[in-house]
């Protein structure tokens, strides 16, 4: 079983920052796969940013795309999200997500990924 902790939420005005942290139970390998989802209350949870191990190349949803920035610790189970410039429609729960052989074509869909922390909130102001 695989437990993953997010951490680094909180309240901030619109044009602030934050960092995102996901640490993971089990040292990740090639085969796996790590994301960043959020969910606004009444929403479906979407993607926002995602990194493979295999190749280490970052994705990113169009509305994130400039503003924010996923990377990993190399050598450890641990991804971040660094996010500058929030706006107002930022603010949800955002999830850490992992899975293991995820086709790099479908690692935007949240039905790929097997493992889920318990969130960590983000609260922008306007």
């Amino acid at each position: 079983q695989v437990q993953l902790v997010e951490s680094g939420g909180g309240l901030v005005q619109a044009g602030g920052s934050l960092r995102l942290s996901c640490a993971a139970s089990v040292r990740a390998d090639s085969t796996w796969t790590m994301a960043w989802f959020r969910q606004a209350p009444g929403k479906e949870r979407h993607f926002v940013a995602g990194i493979s191990w295999l190749s280490s190349m970052p994705y990113y949803a169009d509305s994130v795309k400039g503003r924010f920035t996923i990377s990993r610790a190399n050598g450890k189970n641990t991804i971040f999200l660094q996010m500058n410039s929030l706006k107002p429609e930022d603010t949800a729960v955002y999830y850490c997500g992992a899975g293991r052989y995820i086709n790099p074509e479908t690692l935007y869909s949240r039905e790929q990924y097997n493992y889920w922390g318990q969130g960590t909130q983000v609260t922008v102001s306007s």
